[in-house]
């Protein structure tokens, strides 16, 4: 198998960043892609104007590609934050009016599948407070986008880059995942399944594909160290995708690394143009 046979996208907000938000789906485009996906591209607000979302609208149709992926309401990321589905008071408030906003902003793109990042832990707020919030925001999330027939992904990040973050490896963020599902009995919480931040855990990846392919909805990737391009560092990625594919994994793979001192559209050599465009 290999790289030729996934099915991949650019995750924009880390590639092609170098240029307007606007340029950059036609950007993609232009480098043979035909799949997209973004974190909330509005940082500051959870509820941006209509006009501002028509324009990102806009700017993914007129370059041909597709929205495979969107998170929900973050909080400054890139940035200090790590989601915001966990912080009491106003951070979460936000997340619960950007849920409603998404979703239709995505659907009108034909993108059911979001990312819902889970904070970071507050200082002099109880860890179980924070937990239970969570909980209750993830079943809005999960109800809501149920209604539409879609997913919410839940994504373990790394310790090393994100040390106030409860979630840094794959069995906890399968464990939220089971909780969401049982909650809400519809089976629609998956694990997003970040190679790169496992590999900054430290996790066996072999075994992680093995123990929980089942219950992965999207999976993304960039080489460790310095989350570059694949063939930048050592980790077997065309291997581990191809084991990926072998447990039953049929998804998007989402381009989430950084170009380094390049522009992005040379930040692809190691795929040649015929694989870019999804099939």
């Amino acid at each position: 198998m290999g790289f030729a046979d996934q099915r991949f996208n650019v995750n924009l907000s880390i590639l092609f960043t170098e240029l307007p938000l606007l340029e950059r789906p036609a950007a993609a485009a232009a480098a043979g892609f035909t799949a997209v996906e973004l974190w909330w591209p509005w940082v500051d607000s959870p509820t941006p104007e209509q006009s501002e979302l028509d324009a990102l609208k806009k700017a993914i149709e007129d370059a041909g590609v597709q929205l495979t992926g969107l998170n929900f309401y973050a909080g400054q990321l890139p940035g200090p934050d790590r989601g915001a589905l966990s912080i009491p008071g106003e951070e979460s408030e936000r997340f619960r009016a950007n849920i409603d906003v998404a979703i239709a902003f995505a659907r009108s793109l034909g993108c059911t599948t979001f990312n819902a990042l889970y904070g970071n832990r507050v200082d002099g707020v109880v860890p179980a407070e924070q937990d239970a919030l969570a909980l209750e925001n993830l079943v809005l999330a999960a109800r809501a986008v149920g209604r539409v027939g879609g997913t919410v992904l839940i994504e373990a990040l790394n310790q090393p880059e994100s040390p106030k973050c409860p979630i840094v490896s794959a069995p906890k963020a399968i464990e939220i995942v089971d909780k969401v599902n049982e909650a809400t009995g519809l089976g629609n919480a998956k694990f997003l399944m970040d190679l790169y931040h496992l590999s900054m855990n430290g996790e066996d990846l072999p075994s992680v594909i093995e123990r929980y392919a089942a219950k992965t909805g999207h999976v993304q990737i960039a080489d460790n160290p310095g989350r570059g391009a694949p063939g930048t560092g050592s980790l077997p990625l065309e291997e581990l995708l191809d084991q990926l594919k072998k447990a039953g994994y049929d998804g998007w793979v989402g381009l989430e690394y950084k170009p380094g001192d390049r522009p992005s559209a040379e930040a692809f050599d190691w795929l040649p143009r015929e694989a870019r465009a999804a099939r």
